[in-house]
């Protein structure tokens, strides 16, 4: 792996003005994406996930957003660039699958259309050229007898094959960084574990960096390196995959761990949910934004914001917690051992919580 980040994202801030006040929907997020690596940015709906990767495309730019910070690619910031040269990038350095790949092809269109018009946007090369290399595409995300399906209309693919076809299109000039937003949403188990290993497969053949924004544990437990788990518009922890499933330090991270099933559970276990809602981006709670909902809050955590810092010296896990690194490897001790929060709460000797 190289030393140097492929995409790195500096303290970016992303609002949007409605009539009901300010929507901070990214709040100050830093994260890196290094090449042939997988970064999962994981959160509940609404936690700024999509934002932040449609504000690194220059999208959000488009609905009249308030964007701070800075967004380097191989040393371009592109915060700052106009949007004539980030069109250059946008689609061609930097792909993104979109969340529902029916509403992102034009039914109207047929695929042979939508992929080669992805291809002659960015490069130079004849409508038969283009045409050759959508058909290629095709073949290589699995789409059986492609010369004659690229002349079918998005309405004929079902729903796996669509997906296949967002793909495609997003590879249509070797991206250096794929960014997939929900790629196996709404798609049943099987065809979820099929585009999973094929964008596994493909980014082993091409090398890309892969960004995968998902509300699914068990996607990210399948597909990254490395996890950013965001809440409320940030960054709450940020680790390796391995350090975050094998000793995850914020409460909001176990909430969403043992809020899925688990083969080593006993049959019948309840899953555990996360109390409560996700808070108002606009007027979002005082101190820790997960106070309200977090089992182990204590009186000054609503009136103390905590940074994002390293568990240890010199680590390379990172988690934004007023509860000491001690407190936390306890606690996560005795909740995977089965006692409930206020039972490890009084095993580890805290105060009851104030949420």
């Amino acid at each position: 792996m190289s030393d140097e980040p492929l995409l790195r994202v500096e303290d970016l801030k992303v609002e949007f003005a409605t009539e009901d006040g300010v929507v901070h929907a990214v709040d100050g997020v830093t994260y890196q994406v290094f090449p042939g690596r997988t970064l999962g940015i994981v959160g509940e709906s609404g936690s700024g996930k999509t934002v932040a990767s449609l504000t690194t495309l220059g999208l959000t730019r488009l609905q009249g957003a308030r964007i701070s910070g800075r967004i380097l690619f191989e040393g371009r910031d592109l915060v700052a660039l106009p949007d004539s040269e980030l069109r250059t990038i946008r689609g061609n350095e930097i792909a993104m699958i979109f969340q529902d790949p029916l509403s992102s092809l034009h039914p109207l269109y047929k695929i042979g259309r939508q992929l080669t018009e992805a291809v002659l946007a960015h490069r130079d090369v004849s409508k038969a050229k283009a045409r050759e290399r959508a058909i290629e595409l095709l073949g290589w995300v699995g789409i059986p007898d492609p010369g004659r399906r690229i002349d079918d209309y998005p309405h004929e693919f079902s729903g796996g094959m669509r997906q296949r076809v967002m793909i495609a299109m997003a590879l249509a000039n070797d991206p250096k960084i794929l960014i997939a937003d929900e790629p196996t949403t709404a798609l049943d188990v099987t065809v979820q574990a099929q585009i999973l290993a094929l964008m596994e497969r493909l980014q082993e053949e091409f090398g890309m960096a892969i960004v995968i924004i998902t509300h699914d544990m068990g996607v990210v437990a399948e597909m990254a390196d490395d996890i950013a788990v965001m809440y409320a518009g940030r960054i709450v922890e940020t680790a390796s995959a391995d350090m975050v499933f094998s000793g995850p330090e914020h409460p909001y991270t176990w909430g969403l761990l043992r809020s899925i099933p688990a083969l080593d559970r006993p049959r019948g276990e309840d899953l555990v949910p996360i109390p409560g809602t996700p808070p108002s981006l606009i007027r979002p709670p005082s101190g820790c934004h997960f106070h309200p909902r977090c089992a182990y809050a204590q009186p000054d955590h609503a009136r103390i914001d905590p940074s994002l810092d390293p568990v240890a010296p010199g680590s390379s896990h990172y988690v934004a917690c007023l509860l000491s690194s001690e407190d936390r490897r306890r606690l996560w001790a005795e909740l995977q051992a089965g006692r409930q929060p206020q039972q490890a709460i009084a095993e580890v000797g805290l105060p009851e919580a104030t949420a």
